[in-house]
């Protein structure tokens, strides 16, 4: 029966119909509808998501004017917020207390894309409407600078911290930013592993809701210092297809995993050249290599990413993929992954502060 007038009741009911679809529940029930207007038959109301950078927006809102329209409103207007949760328990010292989500990316073996990972997922995150900091934690061979266009001297704040650089929306930081041009960082590990507890305790990162840590390759001392050092609430692995990548892989996620750290998920980088002139995908590396490994080890496959020529021209000049201006085939994975990234962060939000919860 279509009504003649809406009213409040009438739409909240209409709503509890609606489930947000990765975390289970209607949106009523789960407190994510406010400021609800109504003005004959229009409607107009607020979604306060639990990461801006949500995924499934079109699918809430399809599912939304799927239940009014048949009621009788002639205009649905939804306007989006979100507030980020804290995914890993906070502690009681708790080193980076305005952080709330620490993502670590790593690979185990260098040349696979990492650093190309770590920059676009915190512009894409920063994109949506998320505050990011990005920390380059390869001590011995920064990239992060040069990849994300940010150049310069950090200042010390009025507490003599210290400010990080920001770019594309993103507060950075990195020893590239401390030594002079060209100059290699020959450092012990001890050395490594104290410059990343000075950039955790000494940067002022302010109140962020997802810090991205590029890791360098290996299992050793930046690891097991930032392991140590903060909650982290997540880890992204990438990789390459083939078997060589792999085999190091493993070795991150064994490390991981016996230091208690979660595994968000697997990224297969460079996992095909789509050719632009006849269409043809050319696969240099192999195909499958991350996606069998999820499917092995129990982790989610967070997606691929194809050869694109604008990610090497765009980490060369400080324009990462995401943010330039007609993004190709690998900056729409890339934006898609920064997606999935941040609705695992929500879950195991969800999770820690509603344990028994299930989610769909």
């Amino acid at each position: 029966m279509v009504l003649s007038s809406l009213t409040e009741t009438v739409v909240m009911d209409a709503l509890r119909h609606v489930q947000e679809p990765e975390l289970g529940g209607d949106l009523v029930s789960r407190g994510m509808i406010r400021d609800l207007a109504i003005d004959g038959s229009a409607v107009s109301f607020t979604v306060e998501l639990t990461t801006p950078a949500c995924p499934l927006k079109d699918q809430i809102e399809t599912d939304i004017r799927g239940v009014l329209l048949p009621l009788g409103a002639s205009d649905v207007s939804v306007a989006w917020d979100a507030v980020v949760r804290r995914a890993a328990p906070r502690q009681p010292t708790q080193l980076l207390p305005g952080v709330k989500n620490i993502i670590a990316v790593a690979s185990g073996k260098g040349g696979v894309g990492k650093s190309t990972v770590s920059v676009n997922l915190a512009v894409a995150l920063a994109q949506a409407g998320a505050t990011v900091g990005l920390l380059d934690a390869d001590i011995t061979g920064p990239n992060i600078p040069q990849m994300i266009g940010a150049a310069g001297q950090p200042k010390a704040s009025e507490a003599n911290r210290i400010v990080p650089l920001e770019r594309h929306g993103v507060k950075v930081i990195s020893i590239a930013f401390f030594v002079p041009e060209g100059q290699p960082v020959v450092w012990r590990g001890p050395l490594v592993g104290g410059a990343i507890s000075q950039f955790l305790r000494d940067v002022e990162w302010g109140d962020l809701d997802y810090l991205v840590v590029d890791l360098p390759p290996g299992t050793s001392d930046a690891q097991l210092t930032l392991a140590q050092a903060v909650p982290i609430s997540g880890a992204v692995l990438v990789t390459t297809p083939q078997d060589v990548a792999l085999s190091d892989v493993q070795k991150a996620l064994a490390m991981f995993r016996r230091v208690s750290v979660p595994v968000i998920g697997v990224v297969e980088n460079m996992a095909g050249f789509v050719c632009p002139h006849c269409g043809e995908t050319t696969e240099i590396f192999g195909r499958g290599g991350g996606e069998r490994l999820a499917r092995d080890e129990g982790l989610d496959y967070l997606g691929g990413i194809p050869i694109d020529v604008t990610v090497r021209q765009g980490g060369d000049v400080g324009v990462p993929a995401v943010a330039q201006r007609e993004p190709g085939p690998a900056a729409e994975a890339l934006t898609r992954i920064a997606g999935l990234v941040a609705a695992h962060m929500s879950i195991r939000a969800a999770r820690a502060t509603t344990p028994d919860l299930t989610i769909v």
